[in-house]
């Protein structure tokens, strides 16, 4: 079994929602990376300050921890049992942000308490650029991992899937929509 997770990918592409779902299954703490990055209404914490927290983090005994963070990410890689990338396109990312947004817009976010959900252009070319800039690091940090060690999903359906047999629940997903 599995004590250490981590779970990776693009804005939208569902890694909060993952996390949340095999924190309940697995009785692991969830760790959202945006929740140790913002203070309420987005404030950004130090990065610094930030890293040195999600390197304690990862250094507990048991976690899932969703996001990328990229300074922490090898880090993370190295001592995780599991890492799940959720490899989607850059159109499935922007399709997963904006009914993310339409669902919850000006809501609080329960995985970043104090920030409510918000859609602006500097976060919309971040997603449309995610997969040119940052996919490559993940790619190449992971080249080097077991394969044992990570399992890549590149469209939801394959993820749900996979997320019903692991689990062994057939009505895992009843409650996403």
């Amino acid at each position: 079994m599995y004590n250490r997770i981590s779970i990776v990918g693009g804005s939208g592409s569902g890694k909060s929602t993952l996390c949340n779902i095999l924190s309940k299954e697995l009785n692991l703490p969830a760790i959202h990376l945006d929740a140790i990055n913002f203070n309420t209404n987005w404030v950004e914490i130090d990065k610094t300050e930030r890293d040195k927290i999600i390197s304690a983090k990862s250094s507990e005994d048991k976690w899932i921890i969703d996001g990328n963070y990229n300074k922490t990410l090898k880090e993370r890689f190295d001592k995780a049992d599991l890492i799940i990338w959720l490899d989607y396109s850059t159109f499935m990312q922007l399709k997963g942000v904006l009914k993310r947004f339409f669902k919850t817009h000006n809501k609080e976010r329960p995985e970043i308490p104090g920030c409510k959900e918000r859609l602006e252009l500097n976060f919309l070319k971040y997603v449309i650029t995610y997969n040119k800039k940052k996919r490559l690091i993940i790619k190449d940090y992971i080249k080097n991992i077991s394969k044992e060690k990570v399992i890549i999903f590149k469209k939801q359906k394959n993820l749900n899937k996979w997320l019903k047999e692991f689990t062994g629940n057939k009505n895992i997903l009843e409650n996403l929509e």
